[in-house]
């Protein structure tokens, strides 16, 4: 029997790889914004469930901030001194 070599990490430690300040970006449907966010904090937007959003998440998977595109979405980490990548 071969032993798991698979190092098991928890969410603190993954987020603490990169440092406070690694965050990542990835696509996201509106209707997971839509499904995930109190209705008061919708209000005045109007979102296609099927439209594609980027967030912005820390390592932790923390969501930071969603934006329509994904140049935005980068330069708003970049704005706030974080360090984007890219999750595909």
């Amino acid at each position: 029997m071969t032993p798991d070599l698979t190092p098991k990490l928890t969410t603190e430690a993954f987020a603490a790889l990169g440092g406070p300040d690694l965050v990542y970006v990835r696509p996201i449907k509106a209707a997971e914004i839509l499904a995930s966010t109190p209705e008061g904090r919708i209000e005045g937007f109007e979102l296609d469930p099927e439209q594609t959003l980027y967030a912005v998440h820390r390592a932790n998977g923390e969501r930071l901030a969603v934006m329509t595109d994904r140049n935005t979405a980068v330069a708003a980490a970049l704005a706030h001194e974080l360090a984007p990548v890219s999750v595909h």
